[in-house]
């Protein structure tokens, strides 16, 4: 199988995406940024994260972080975070967004507590992943690659579990509006119909939700729908297509919504796509 490369480029931003065909990763994301800044959102996939040229400065959990290149940064899903360059010339980063088969919810607070991990060894693994994801036909050896650095990240993150203590659980109404969220990504959910099937305040609820993850209950269902609109997109289908699909208004809803949470408009990151032949 052949790979056919199309590239969005012109100043400030270059991105390529594209899904392959190995299981556990939902996406594939390279992009060079200059001025470029994401503000919160969150993702349903782990976000695996290197940066080869630059840094990226980002708030995880109401903490700042940054990317230096030695490191790798493993980002959680649900869990809101922004990103913006730390240095003048802006910042050229690879991304593997993987699902939950790799690592399970169980470190999603280990990964909280340090996003950034400083090991040599892992960021050999992760960067020679990338080059086997780009080569269609050698899908057994991203398997392989991928395998090894799950371990590593397993190995990393589970010693924090024991001594991850004085940490109390998300709200449980705040946990509740998340799972009815998650359960209409497409189909919306009115604030004041979720006051009345939660039994709480429209305000107590919106406050109670943006203190246990950072994030109003809004932004999180735009980025849950985001998220939906970047796999269809790289599927082939038209932008107009995936803003029905996903719960948008219409395409210009989505694209305002798209652009802001991903640097490029849908028709640019769907242009952007590597399709495997």
């Amino acid at each position: 199988m052949a790979a056919r490369q199309h590239v969005t480029q012109g100043a400030p931003q270059e991105v390529t995406a594209w899904r392959p065909r190995v299981p556990g990763v939902t996406e594939v994301f390279h992009a060079r940024f200059t001025e470029y800044a994401y503000p919160m959102h969150v993702h349903d996939a782990w976000t695996l994260l290197i940066v080869d040229d630059g840094a990226v400065r980002y708030d995880l959990d109401r903490h700042q972080h940054g990317t230096p290149g030695d490191t790798v940064s493993l980002l959680p899903p649900h869990v809101p975070h922004n990103g913006s360059p730390a240095t003048a010339g802006g910042f050229r980063k690879r991304v593997v967004y993987l699902d939950d088969t790799l690592l399970g919810e169980d470190l999603i607070g280990a990964a909280v507590d340090g996003p950034d991990l400083r090991d040599p060894l892992l960021r050999q693994r992760v960067g020679l992943l990338h080059s086997a994801l780009a080569r269609p036909g050698d899908e057994l050896e991203a398997e392989s690659r991928l395998t090894l650095i799950g371990e590593r990240l397993r190995g990393l993150l589970r010693p924090r579990l024991v001594a991850r203590t004085g940490r109390a659980p998300d709200p449980a109404l705040a946990r509740s509006l998340r799972e009815l969220l998650d359960e209409r990504v497409t189909d919306g959910l009115a604030l004041a119909a979720a006051a009345r099937l939660l039994h709480a305040h429209p305000a107590h609820l919106v406050r109670a939700f943006s203190g246990a993850y950072g994030i109003a209950p809004h932004q999180y269902l735009m980025s849950r729908r985001v998220g939906r609109a970047r796999r269809l997109l790289l599927d082939g289908v038209p932008p107009a297509a995936t803003a029905t699909a996903t719960g948008f208004h219409d395409q210009a809803h989505l694209t305002r919504h798209f652009r802001r949470l991903v640097g490029v408009t849908p028709g640019r990151y769907r242009d952007s796509a590597r399709y495997l032949t």
